[in-house]
């Protein structure tokens, strides 16, 4: 995988997705922070649903912790690990509330410092929410790193570092949400849709999967259901 090849996927992944962003619903940076913590092993969509209530009534840290442990459950039972992830939440609302004057640091070392987030999500916040360039791998990246071999790697940390490294500087704040999309859209993880792959003649997968016997001349994404 050369310069210009990763260049000419990224060019054409925008042209694709021309508004990439996270599908999570916020209103705030806050709002964003809670459901990024909310959404580990779990779906946007289901994550969207709970927020869609809990942030009606309660969606600033001051008031998400004066709803308590039992209060804050009763919104998000429906998500997986939702007693855990309760108690981090209440427990960074705290630390935003007496360490930050109730808003969302914007470096990785006061992120991260926060109950229930990790370097991923601090990737997602810092690029998301302040615009810098870093790159959150989830298992979508992970997986498009290796298979297309955009960035390779063993683990999540390797293939972070392969993607700073290697992704044109012009796309590093939208390439999270580019790869993200397409990897839940079209490059899925059992049966990748290559026959409507915007990328399926730059793609290095050795094992592509298409609907039609032959293969395509001029790939296409017009199937992508992605909307801003």
């Amino acid at each position: 995988m050369n310069a210009e090849k990763r260049l000419k996927i990224f060019q054409r992944l925008s042209i694709a997705i021309p508004n990439p962003s996270t599908e999570l619903n916020h209103s705030s940076t806050f709002e964003l922070l809670i459901a990024v913590i909310l959404s580990a092993q779990s779906t946007d969509k289901g994550v969207n649903l709970a927020t869609k209530k809990l942030y009606a009534v309660a969606n600033t840290p001051e008031s998400i912790l004066a709803l308590g442990i039992e209060g804050l459950e009763r919104y998000i039972k429906t998500i997986g690990l939702y007693h855990a992830k309760a108690k981090n939440v209440l427990a960074t609302c705290s630390i935003l509330i007496t360490q930050h004057d109730s808003a969302v640091p914007d470096t990785r070392e006061a992120l991260e410092a926060l109950p229930g987030v990790g370097r991923k999500t601090a990737n997602v916040i810092l690029n998301t929410a302040f615009g810098k360039p870093t790159i959150a791998v989830d298992t979508h990246l992970f997986r498009l790193g290796n298979r297309i071999k955009l960035a390779t790697g063993k683990n999540v940390l390797e293939v972070e570092k392969k993607y700073l490294k290697t992704i044109p500087a012009e796309y590093m704040h939208d390439a999270h949400h580019l790869l993200i999309l397409h990897g839940r859209y079209i490059c899925l993880a059992r049966k990748p849709k290559c026959a409507e792959c915007c990328i399926e003649d730059l793609c290095e997968y050795n094992a592509k999967e298409y609907d039609t016997i032959e293969k395509p001349i001029v790939s296409s994404t017009k199937k992508m259901k992605v909307t801003h």
